[in-house]
């Protein structure tokens, strides 16, 4: 045991997570969460993003899987499908639909309100961990803030009643999200500002739920489960909805969420405008497929995107005491599926910590930071990477316009030759699949000339006329059913070999 009490402030995907991994260690977790939380998967005022679609990233479901073991199992169990992208959702890329193959990633899909019950259940069966719900945290308890022995000591809570109350702890965890005061009370107390990076690319995204028509009457040409239209790469006139990105999304319940976003763009957020654009989505299976389907809610729209990486790395003396987790810490434009992983993974290091150190002194918050810091680095390049590149990005990781331009120039060809080269090459698949997941950083897939040959072995083959997977299938026609892999394995030499610590038996 580290200490006799932890206190976690917030009860979604990072707290829950931060929770499982102190009941290890601790005499008694409380998690604090303002609302009252439902027995089944429902949306709840505090997760408004869950009207949209999440990708649990295989970095994070592994992490999940390490804290609460059965996690996955319990997820597919309760609807969550495992699928391989590669082969059971149809991709419009440049030049149209992209061909269909199998791949080295799987991914489980489902609703976030069925990720968070599921976790709540697993937490549930840590006699540890109490949750109380309907508490507002309203500031925080110190001691010497901003010197050297400065500490968190506790947290002020409201309760839905109107009680007000106290809570001693050894170890406070931050997982109130994006909005968490945390970093304000902190200064308030004596600490100084913590350094923020940020960077608005100015994402809009708006979603509406639908049903399934039943197995048996479902079109034929229905071989997905999966559609994905990326933004058009053509720079003359065509209609906005073409710089959409638009997923028809499968989750639990033979239900889809219909999602389409765009950087800098207006979104509709009534049904008949919806409709209206979803029709206008530059591959007409998008439209027809949200037509074949019964809506089931209204339509949900979110602004609150932006990149925000709270630094207290930089502190001279960061709060003992404290540790923050997901959007309180680090939030992501949520195009990127970085967030729920993101926080998995710092409650991991967590973990790794507390197995480690006797004590949480100086030595243990610094070094979290360092790890936690060093983990955030992978997914905020990958972010940077592509928001950097709008003029109308605002925020303090703004580059200067010659950047700007060069990532804006570079960063569809680059993309292009990537998802090219995957469709024949196992390793230039893998390791762009390794990037996707957070496993492995941009930085080392770009310093890989491993990984740069193999593209170019590709574009000459390509310009040769010799490569045998075919590309760019007519996006005004449905997605081609056709398997590409026994030609990829016959004409290259090879199959994408899946990983077997990803893939089920």
């Amino acid at each position: 045991m580290r200490g006799k009490t932890a206190v976690v402030l917030g009860g979604s995907v990072a707290g829950l997570c931060a929770a499982g991994v102190l009941a290890r260690h601790f005499d008694e977790v409380i998690v604090l969460e303002r609302d009252q939380l439902p027995p089944d998967a429902q949306h709840r005022r505090g997760v408004p993003q869950s009207k949209h679609p999440h990708f649990l990233l295989n970095s994070g479901r592994r992490a999940i899987g390490e804290i609460f073991p059965g996690f996955e199992e319990d997820l597919i169990a309760a609807g969550g499908m495992l699928l391989m992208p590669s082969l059971d959702a149809a991709y419009c890329e440049n030049d149209g639909w992209g061909p269909r193959q199998a791949g080295s990633m799987t991914m489980v899909y489902s609703s976030r309100v069925l990720i968070e019950r599921v976790l709540r259940d697993k937490v549930r069966e840590l006699p540890a961990i109490g949750i109380r719900e309907g508490v507002s945290v309203t500031g925080l308890r110190t001691s010497g803030g901003g010197t050297a022995s400065g500490r968190v000591e506790g947290v002020d809570f409201r309760t839905d009643a109107g009680d007000s109350g106290h809570l001693s702890a050894d170890l406070v965890v931050d997982a109130l999200g994006r909005g968490s005061s945390v970093a304000d009370w902190l200064t308030g107390a004596g600490w100084p500002a913590a350094p923020e990076k940020t960077l608005d690319a100015k994402v809009t995204y708006t979603s509406r739920w639908y049903d399934l028509p039943p197995a048996g009457r479902r079109p034929e040409s229905w071989w997905w489960k999966h559609l994905v239209v990326t933004p058009t790469q053509d720079t003359g006139d065509h209609p906005e909805e073409h710089e959409f990105l638009s997923n028809f999304f499968p989750i639990e319940g033979d239900r889809a969420i219909v999602c389409m976003g765009a950087w800098g763009l207006r979104m509709p957020r009534e049904v008949g405008t919806f409709e209206a654009a979803a029709d206008r989505v530059r591959a007409t299976a998008f439209g027809q497929a949200m037509h074949t389907c019964t809506p089931t809610s209204e339509v949900h729209l979110t602004r609150s995107t932006g990149n925000k990486w709270r630094r207290f790395d930089l502190l001279d003396r960061p709060p003992l005491g404290l540790v923050s987790v997901g959007d309180s810490i680090c939030a992501f434009n949520p195009f990127y599926a970085q967030g729920m992983s993101s926080a998995a993974r710092s409650a991991l290091i967590l973990a790794e910590l507390l197995r480690g150190r006797e004590a949480l002194d100086a030595a243990f918050f610094r070094e979290f930071l360092a790890l936690q810091k060093k983990s955030l680095d992978v997914p905020w390049m990958l972010a940077m990477a592509r928001d950097q590149a709008y003029d109308f990005a605002t925020g303090s990781e703004v580059v200067a316009p010659w950047r700007r331009k060069l990532a804006a120039r570079l960063s569809w060809p680059v993309f292009n030759a990537i998802t090219a080269t995957s469709r024949e090459d196992a390793y230039v698949e893998r390791a762009f699949a390794e990037v996707f997941n957070l496993d492995k950083s941009l930085r080392e897939m770009a310093t890989d000339p491993r990984f740069w040959f193999r593209i170019a072995r590709y574009k000459v083959r390509q310009r040769l006329g010799r490569t045998v997977v075919p590309g760019g299938f007519d996006d005004q026609q449905d997605p081609p059913a056709t398997d590409f892999t026994d030609a990829a394995t016959n004409g290259a030499g090879h199959r994408p070999a899946a990983d077997p610590a990803l893939v089920k038996d």
